[in-house]
């Protein structure tokens, strides 16, 4: 159908003022809402994988972001329990200590443009928290964001929280920040190392489809 290809184009295009009409031009065609979201998320996929890619920046990527937020706030009415495909619950927040959220948050965008569901807990989050979070979330990913390399002592206390509460086997920890490094994430015990919200992003959906 040409129109969803036109929503994956102009999402990709960050246009988040076209978004509506065009939600509503698929619907009124006779798209499901899951293909609209399909199609959306294509176009976010693109967006990821070019960011990851240093092909786009920062404000590209927030201008596409937007675009999904516009156009899935069409859908969310359509899209009923039962329509929806089943997606992966990530918990995420910047360690105790870290003050910092505008990387996290470009990661929590990027996340829900992959479709996923995203519980974001904030900034300065102890370890027990993260815990917390995914037992009552029933999250299958933990997203630590460490900026800053004083906060990079915290990783090891998340995990060592996930194992002292029996959970350890049941989440995935995945880490990342400018301080990080494949290497670091190993030598800790987490699962997963991003290094920057589109390929979070991807190694989220990922983990997920293969858990």
């Amino acid at each position: 159908m040409e129109i969803l290809k036109k929503i994956s184009e102009t999402l990709y295009d960050g246009d988040e003022f076209a978004m509506p009409e065009l939600v509503n031009e698929a619907i009124n065609a006779g798209a499901t809402a899951q293909q609209v979201l399909d199609a959306m998320m294509a176009g976010m996929a693109i967006v990821g994988d070019e960011f990851s890619r240093d092909e786009l920046y920062i404000p590209e990527v927030l201008c596409s972001c937007h675009a999904m937020m516009e156009g899935s706030k069409v859908l969310k009415p359509l899209l009923t329990d039962t329509d929806a495909k089943s997606v992966g619950t990530v918990i995420l927040g910047s360690v105790q200590g870290d003050m910092h959220d505008i990387g996290k948050n470009l990661v929590g965008m990027m996340l829900e443009g992959r479709g996923l569901k995203v519980i974001d807990i904030g900034i300065d989050v102890p370890a027990e928290k993260f815990v917390e979070a995914a037992i009552e979330h029933n999250a299958d990913i933990v997203a630590c964001s460490i900026l800053l390399t004083t906060t990079m002592p915290e990783t090891p206390k998340v995990v060592k929280a996930f194992v002292e509460a029996g959970i350890r086997d049941q989440v995935k920890i995945m880490i990342g920040g400018a301080p990080i490094t494949q290497e670091f994430c190993i030598r800790m015990g987490c699962d997963a190392y991003a290094k920057d919200a589109g390929a979070a992003a991807a190694l989220a959906l990922t983990i997920y489809q293969n858990n």
